[in-house]
């Protein structure tokens, strides 16, 4: 009987970190070592150039933008949205104390949570994996969340707050480098500082306010002195740097 061999046709590179999740087996766990998130400009373009799309760009991107608005627009009315490869639904969050209790934004926020139908699932299966070993343990950005809108590692929204999910985060020392700071990703000497106080600075979990930074991509860097140790601190600041960009998007978008 023949032996039939999946073909991979896509890779994605991941690199292995500390098991620091509860009630989790197993010493390392995965993430992907992100590129940055692609617009829909850039995927129309991929579309016309490996695709074969045959029609007018701008005409596509258009149609595509339109799409996702109107999405929006049903998903805000209650209703799910099945793409085919993917699903959106929206939800309230929170619990209620008593039948007659009224909606309240802060205690019932509301997300949308995102399922992958089959024919993404069965797209999964040509996908190898490509560890690519042990990352720098000695800091790392895990996650970063836009809190505005609730994209975690995609966008980013001026003047909102953002919560930054990792390792050996905290943001500690008298250097005056030391702090969280917002690169732009075409101009590594473009740096924007979180000037305001950091609402929460703990080791896995920071906290803050995002400046008023201008459309285009950004990665966040944070600068500490923070040993591991609340007692001792490093003679100078270690950087720890996103491996996932962020953008901001154009305030027409």
């Amino acid at each position: 009987m023949a032996v039939v061999k999946t073909v991979r046709r896509h890779r994605i590179r991941v690199k292995l970190y500390p098991n620091y999740l509860p009630r989790v087996v197993g010493l390392y766990i995965a993430r992907t070592d992100n590129e940055a998130s692609l617009t829909i400009e850039e995927v129309c373009a991929a579309l016309k150039d490996r695709g074969g799309f045959t029609g007018n760009y701008n005409d596509l991107v258009d149609y595509v933008q339109q799409f996702f608005a109107e999405s929006a627009y049903q998903l805000c009315d209650g209703f799910a949205v099945n793409t085919g490869y993917y699903s959106i639904h929206p939800n309230v969050g929170g619990t209620f104390d008593k039948v007659t209790e009224g909606y309240d934004a802060h205690k019932h926020p509301i997300t949308f949570r995102f399922r992958a139908r089959a024919p993404l699932r069965e797209l999964a299966e040509q996908i190898e994996v490509e560890v690519e070993g042990l990352a720098d343990v000695t800091g790392y950005i895990d996650e970063f969340e836009d809190v505005t809108t609730g994209a975690v590692n995609e966008t980013l929204t001026p003047m909102g707050p953002f919560s930054v999910a990792g390792h050996k985060l905290k943001v500690m020392g008298d250097d005056p480098e030391v702090g969280v700071y917002f690169v732009s990703a075409e101009d590594a000497g473009t740096r924007v500082k979180v000037d305001v106080r950091l609402a929460e600075n703990l080791t896995s979990k920071v906290i803050g306010i995002i400046p008023a930074l201008t459309e285009g991509t950004w990665k966040i860097e944070i600068k500490t002195q923070y040993s591991g140790s609340s007692n001792t601190t490093l003679k100078k600041p270690r950087t720890i740097e996103s491996p996932f960009i962020l953008s901001v998007p154009p305030v027409n978008a």
